[in-house]
Protein backbone atom coordinates (compact mmCIF):
# COMPACT_ATOMS: atom_id res chain seq x y z
CA UNK A 1 0.00 0.00 0.00
CA UNK A 2 1.11 3.59 -0.52
CA UNK A 3 1.54 4.03 3.25
CA UNK A 4 3.73 0.90 3.31
CA UNK A 5 1.61 -0.90 5.93
CA UNK A 6 -0.25 -3.57 3.94
CA UNK A 7 0.13 -5.96 1.00
CA UNK A 8 -2.36 -7.04 -1.63
CA UNK A 9 -1.79 -10.34 -3.41
CA UNK A 10 -3.48 -13.06 -5.47
CA UNK A 11 -3.70 -16.62 -4.29
CA UNK A 12 -5.40 -19.96 -4.89
CA UNK A 13 -5.84 -20.40 -1.15
CA UNK A 14 -9.03 -19.63 0.73
CA UNK A 15 -8.13 -17.67 3.85
CA UNK A 16 -8.98 -19.48 7.09
CA UNK A 17 -9.92 -22.80 5.49
CA UNK A 18 -8.23 -25.79 3.90
CA UNK A 19 -10.13 -25.29 0.65
CA UNK A 20 -7.88 -24.81 -2.38
CA UNK A 21 -9.12 -22.65 -5.23
CA UNK A 22 -8.45 -23.55 -8.85
CA UNK A 23 -7.93 -19.90 -9.88
CA UNK A 24 -6.80 -16.73 -8.18
CA UNK A 25 -8.72 -14.48 -5.81
CA UNK A 26 -7.43 -11.21 -4.33
CA UNK A 27 -6.39 -10.95 -0.68
CA UNK A 28 -4.91 -8.37 1.70
CA UNK A 29 -2.62 -8.83 4.68
CA UNK A 30 -0.44 -6.90 7.09
CA UNK A 31 3.33 -6.83 6.59
CA UNK A 32 3.82 -9.58 9.18
CA UNK A 33 1.40 -11.89 7.34
CA UNK A 34 -1.47 -11.37 9.78
CA UNK A 35 -4.96 -10.12 9.05
CA UNK A 36 -5.41 -12.02 5.78
CA UNK A 37 -8.82 -11.49 4.23
CA UNK A 38 -10.30 -11.82 0.76
CA UNK A 39 -11.18 -8.63 -1.09
CA UNK A 40 -12.54 -10.01 -4.37
CA UNK A 41 -15.97 -11.60 -4.83
CA UNK A 42 -14.91 -15.24 -4.64
CA UNK A 43 -16.35 -15.86 -8.11
CA UNK A 44 -14.63 -16.26 -11.46
CA UNK A 45 -10.90 -15.68 -11.76
CA UNK A 46 -9.09 -12.56 -10.62
CA UNK A 47 -5.63 -11.09 -11.07
CA UNK A 48 -3.44 -8.04 -10.52
CA UNK A 49 -4.54 -6.41 -7.27
CA UNK A 50 -3.31 -2.88 -6.51
CA UNK A 51 -3.97 -0.27 -3.84
CA UNK A 52 -5.34 3.19 -4.49
CA UNK A 53 -3.45 5.99 -2.69
CA UNK A 54 -5.09 6.50 0.67
CA UNK A 55 -5.54 2.77 1.22
CA UNK A 56 -9.36 2.77 1.27
CA UNK A 57 -9.91 1.19 -2.18
CA UNK A 58 -8.23 -1.44 -4.32
CA UNK A 59 -8.06 -2.22 -8.03
CA UNK A 60 -8.16 -5.70 -9.58
CA UNK A 61 -9.32 -7.60 -12.67
CA UNK A 62 -12.00 -10.25 -12.62
CA UNK A 63 -13.91 -12.62 -14.92
CA UNK A 64 -16.89 -13.07 -12.57
CA UNK A 65 -19.41 -11.43 -14.93
CA UNK A 66 -18.50 -14.02 -17.59
CA UNK A 67 -19.10 -16.92 -15.22
CA UNK A 68 -19.09 -17.68 -11.52
CA UNK A 69 -16.69 -20.60 -11.96
CA UNK A 70 -12.99 -20.42 -12.77
CA UNK A 71 -12.12 -19.99 -16.46
CA UNK A 72 -11.13 -23.28 -18.14
CA UNK A 73 -7.60 -24.32 -17.24
CA UNK A 74 -5.01 -24.45 -20.01
CA UNK A 75 -3.40 -27.69 -21.04
CA UNK A 76 0.28 -27.73 -20.18
CA UNK A 77 2.74 -27.35 -23.04
CA UNK A 78 6.51 -27.28 -23.26
CA UNK A 79 6.40 -23.54 -23.93
CA UNK A 80 4.96 -21.16 -21.35
CA UNK A 81 1.69 -19.51 -22.37
CA UNK A 82 -1.28 -18.01 -20.62
CA UNK A 83 -4.95 -17.48 -21.45
CA UNK A 84 -6.41 -14.07 -22.21
CA UNK A 85 -9.66 -14.63 -20.38
CA UNK A 86 -12.50 -12.13 -20.39
CA UNK A 87 -11.26 -9.86 -17.60
CA UNK A 88 -12.49 -6.39 -16.74
CA UNK A 89 -11.04 -3.90 -14.27
CA UNK A 90 -12.91 -3.23 -11.01
CA UNK A 91 -12.39 -1.16 -7.90
CA UNK A 92 -13.81 -1.82 -4.47
CA UNK A 93 -13.38 -0.83 -0.87
CA UNK A 94 -10.77 -2.85 1.01
CA UNK A 95 -13.54 -4.95 2.56
CA UNK A 96 -14.83 -5.88 -0.91
CA UNK A 97 -17.93 -3.65 -0.81
CA UNK A 98 -18.92 -0.95 -3.32
CA UNK A 99 -17.67 -2.88 -6.35
CA UNK A 100 -17.36 -0.57 -9.37
CA UNK A 101 -16.68 -1.72 -12.93
CA UNK A 102 -14.10 0.43 -14.73
CA UNK A 103 -13.86 -1.29 -18.15
CA UNK A 104 -16.60 -2.77 -20.29
CA UNK A 105 -15.14 -4.25 -23.48
CA UNK A 106 -14.96 -7.89 -24.61
CA UNK A 107 -11.72 -9.72 -23.93
CA UNK A 108 -8.70 -9.09 -21.77
CA UNK A 109 -8.47 -5.95 -19.62
CA UNK A 110 -5.99 -6.64 -16.82
CA UNK A 111 -2.56 -5.92 -15.31
CA UNK A 112 -3.77 -2.59 -13.95
CA UNK A 113 -1.69 -0.38 -11.65
CA UNK A 114 -2.20 3.14 -10.30
CA UNK A 115 0.04 6.22 -10.41
CA UNK A 116 1.36 7.37 -7.02
CA UNK A 117 -0.36 10.74 -7.49
CA UNK A 118 -3.67 8.86 -7.64
CA UNK A 119 -4.75 10.26 -10.99
CA UNK A 120 -4.18 7.51 -13.58
CA UNK A 121 -4.46 3.77 -14.18
CA UNK A 122 -2.27 1.94 -16.70
CA UNK A 123 -3.35 -1.49 -17.93
CA UNK A 124 -3.12 -4.02 -20.77
CA UNK A 125 -6.03 -4.54 -23.14
CA UNK A 126 -6.82 -6.49 -26.31
CA UNK A 127 -9.68 -4.14 -27.25
CA UNK A 128 -8.09 -3.06 -30.54
CA UNK A 129 -6.96 -6.51 -31.63
CA UNK A 130 -3.50 -6.46 -30.08
CA UNK A 131 -2.10 -6.56 -26.53
CA UNK A 132 -1.28 -2.92 -25.83
CA UNK A 133 -0.94 -0.58 -22.90
CA UNK A 134 -3.66 1.98 -22.17
CA UNK A 135 -4.09 4.66 -19.56
CA UNK A 136 -7.25 6.14 -18.11
CA UNK A 137 -8.36 8.25 -15.18
CA UNK A 138 -9.15 6.37 -11.98
CA UNK A 139 -12.88 6.61 -12.70
CA UNK A 140 -12.43 4.85 -16.05
CA UNK A 141 -12.73 7.94 -18.27
CA UNK A 142 -10.08 9.55 -20.49
CA UNK A 143 -8.90 6.35 -22.17
CA UNK A 144 -5.66 6.66 -24.16
CA UNK A 145 -3.71 4.02 -26.08
CA UNK A 146 0.01 4.18 -25.21
CA UNK A 147 1.63 1.45 -27.35
CA UNK A 148 1.07 0.48 -30.98
CA UNK A 149 3.75 -2.06 -31.95
CA UNK A 150 2.61 -5.58 -32.81
CA UNK A 151 3.09 -7.89 -29.85
CA UNK A 152 2.49 -8.04 -26.13
CA UNK A 153 2.97 -4.95 -23.93
CA UNK A 154 2.10 -5.34 -20.26
CA UNK A 155 3.04 -5.50 -16.61
CA UNK A 156 3.32 -1.71 -16.39
CA UNK A 157 4.11 0.37 -13.31
CA UNK A 158 4.45 4.12 -12.82
CA UNK A 159 7.59 5.79 -11.56
CA UNK A 160 7.46 7.34 -8.05
CA UNK A 161 6.84 10.79 -9.56
CA UNK A 162 4.08 9.39 -11.82
CA UNK A 163 5.84 10.82 -14.90
CA UNK A 164 7.11 7.58 -16.46
CA UNK A 165 6.06 3.97 -16.97
CA UNK A 166 8.16 0.81 -16.94
CA UNK A 167 6.81 -2.32 -18.61
CA UNK A 168 7.62 -5.65 -20.25
CA UNK A 169 7.16 -6.35 -23.95
CA UNK A 170 7.45 -9.18 -26.45
CA UNK A 171 7.45 -8.02 -30.07
CA UNK A 172 7.68 -10.57 -32.91
CA UNK A 173 10.60 -9.75 -35.21
CA UNK A 174 9.56 -11.26 -38.55
CA UNK A 175 6.48 -12.31 -40.50
CA UNK A 176 6.64 -15.89 -39.28
CA UNK A 177 6.73 -14.77 -35.66
CA UNK A 178 3.96 -12.22 -36.26
CA UNK A 179 1.75 -14.90 -37.83
CA UNK A 180 2.37 -17.27 -34.92
CA UNK A 181 1.61 -14.50 -32.40
CA UNK A 182 -1.64 -13.53 -34.12
CA UNK A 183 -2.73 -17.15 -34.50
CA UNK A 184 -2.41 -17.64 -30.73
CA UNK A 185 -4.13 -14.30 -30.12
CA UNK A 186 -7.13 -15.54 -32.10
CA UNK A 187 -7.30 -18.40 -29.59
CA UNK A 188 -7.08 -15.90 -26.68
CA UNK A 189 -3.56 -17.10 -25.88
CA UNK A 190 -0.17 -15.45 -25.63
CA UNK A 191 3.27 -17.11 -25.49
CA UNK A 192 5.83 -14.44 -24.58
CA UNK A 193 8.99 -16.49 -24.11
CA UNK A 194 11.29 -13.54 -24.83
CA UNK A 195 10.44 -10.39 -22.90
CA UNK A 196 12.43 -7.16 -22.66
CA UNK A 197 12.04 -4.21 -20.31
CA UNK A 198 11.04 -0.78 -21.64
CA UNK A 199 10.43 2.66 -20.16
CA UNK A 200 8.41 5.54 -21.59
CA UNK A 201 6.75 8.75 -20.51
CA UNK A 202 3.30 8.42 -18.96
CA UNK A 203 1.76 9.70 -22.20
CA UNK A 204 3.46 6.99 -24.26
CA UNK A 205 6.21 9.19 -25.70
CA UNK A 206 9.98 8.72 -25.56
CA UNK A 207 9.95 4.92 -25.42
CA UNK A 208 13.35 3.39 -24.58
CA UNK A 209 14.40 -0.26 -24.40
CA UNK A 210 16.24 -1.06 -21.16
CA UNK A 211 17.22 -4.74 -21.57
CA UNK A 212 18.45 -6.33 -24.77
CA UNK A 213 19.56 -9.78 -23.68
CA UNK A 214 17.05 -12.11 -25.40
CA UNK A 215 16.00 -13.63 -22.07
CA UNK A 216 12.64 -13.58 -20.34
CA UNK A 217 12.69 -10.31 -18.41
CA UNK A 218 9.49 -9.33 -16.62
CA UNK A 219 7.84 -7.85 -13.51
CA UNK A 220 9.78 -4.55 -13.60
CA UNK A 221 9.33 -1.97 -10.83
CA UNK A 222 11.00 1.38 -10.18
CA UNK A 223 13.20 2.01 -7.17
CA UNK A 224 12.32 5.06 -5.09
CA UNK A 225 15.04 7.02 -6.94
CA UNK A 226 13.04 6.68 -10.16
CA UNK A 227 16.13 5.59 -12.11
CA UNK A 228 16.88 2.06 -11.07
CA UNK A 229 14.57 -0.82 -12.00
CA UNK A 230 14.22 -4.18 -10.30
CA UNK A 231 12.89 -7.08 -12.36
CA UNK A 232 12.86 -10.88 -12.72
CA UNK A 233 14.94 -12.63 -15.36
CA UNK A 234 16.54 -15.88 -16.45
CA UNK A 235 19.35 -13.92 -18.13
CA UNK A 236 21.97 -15.92 -16.22
CA UNK A 237 20.89 -19.00 -18.22
CA UNK A 238 21.46 -17.09 -21.46
CA UNK A 239 25.02 -16.18 -20.52
CA UNK A 240 27.83 -18.21 -22.07
CA UNK A 241 28.57 -21.40 -20.20
CA UNK A 242 25.39 -21.43 -18.10
CA UNK A 243 23.42 -24.69 -18.25
CA UNK A 244 19.96 -24.27 -19.80
CA UNK A 245 17.87 -27.02 -18.13
CA UNK A 246 15.00 -25.92 -15.89
CA UNK A 247 14.25 -22.17 -16.17
CA UNK A 248 15.44 -20.33 -13.10
CA UNK A 249 14.42 -16.75 -12.39
CA UNK A 250 16.19 -14.32 -10.10
CA UNK A 251 15.76 -10.66 -9.28
CA UNK A 252 18.07 -8.12 -10.93
CA UNK A 253 18.61 -4.40 -10.55
CA UNK A 254 19.53 -2.21 -13.51
CA UNK A 255 19.78 1.48 -14.37
CA UNK A 256 17.04 2.80 -16.66
CA UNK A 257 19.61 3.12 -19.45
CA UNK A 258 20.41 -0.61 -19.24
CA UNK A 259 23.75 -0.26 -17.45
CA UNK A 260 24.88 -1.57 -14.07
CA UNK A 261 23.08 -4.94 -14.09
CA UNK A 262 23.27 -6.53 -10.63
CA UNK A 263 21.85 -9.87 -9.46
CA UNK A 264 19.86 -9.57 -6.22
CA UNK A 265 18.58 -13.07 -5.35
CA UNK A 266 20.35 -16.42 -5.48
CA UNK A 267 18.06 -18.94 -3.80
CA UNK A 268 15.18 -20.93 -5.24
CA UNK A 269 14.17 -21.50 -8.86
CA UNK A 270 11.59 -18.72 -9.16
CA UNK A 271 11.85 -15.20 -7.76
CA UNK A 272 9.58 -12.54 -9.22
CA UNK A 273 6.98 -9.77 -8.78
CA UNK A 274 9.29 -7.51 -6.74
CA UNK A 275 8.09 -4.18 -5.34
CA UNK A 276 9.85 -1.63 -3.18
CA UNK A 277 7.99 -0.04 -0.32
CA UNK A 278 7.23 3.66 -0.95
CA UNK A 279 10.07 4.69 1.38
CA UNK A 280 12.51 2.35 -0.39
CA UNK A 281 13.39 0.50 2.84
CA UNK A 282 11.64 -2.82 2.13
CA UNK A 283 11.48 -5.22 -0.80
CA UNK A 284 8.63 -7.68 -1.26
CA UNK A 285 8.56 -10.50 -3.83
CA UNK A 286 7.32 -14.03 -4.52
CA UNK A 287 9.59 -17.07 -4.43
CA UNK A 288 9.57 -20.85 -4.32
CA UNK A 289 12.53 -20.91 -1.93
CA UNK A 290 11.94 -23.25 1.04
CA UNK A 291 8.91 -24.73 -0.77
CA UNK A 292 7.73 -28.07 0.58
CA UNK A 293 5.69 -29.12 -2.46
CA UNK A 294 5.59 -28.46 -6.23
CA UNK A 295 4.07 -25.17 -7.39
CA UNK A 296 4.26 -23.64 -3.91
CA UNK A 297 5.03 -19.93 -4.01
CA UNK A 298 5.15 -17.64 -1.00
CA UNK A 299 5.49 -13.94 -0.32
CA UNK A 300 8.82 -12.75 1.12
CA UNK A 301 9.71 -9.42 2.69
CA UNK A 302 13.25 -8.18 3.28
CA UNK A 303 15.11 -5.04 4.32
CA UNK A 304 16.64 -3.19 1.39
CA UNK A 305 20.20 -2.29 2.40
CA UNK A 306 21.99 0.15 0.05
Amino acid sequence: SFDGDQLIFQSTREAGTDEDRQCYQIYMMNLDGSGIHRVSTGYGGTTCGYFFPGGRRVLYSSTHLSGLSCPPALKRTKRYRWALDNYDLYSSKVDGRDLQRLTNTPGYDAEGTISPNGKMIVFTSVRNGDLDLYSMKIDGTGLKRLTHEVGYDGGAFFSPDSQRIVYRASHPQNLQEIDAYRELLQQNLVEPSNLEIFVMNADGSNRTQVTKNGASNFAPFFHKDGRRIIFSSNVHQHMEGEPKGRPTFHLYLVQDDGTGLEQITGEGHFNSFPMFSPDGKKLVWVSDRNATQPREFNVFLADWVP
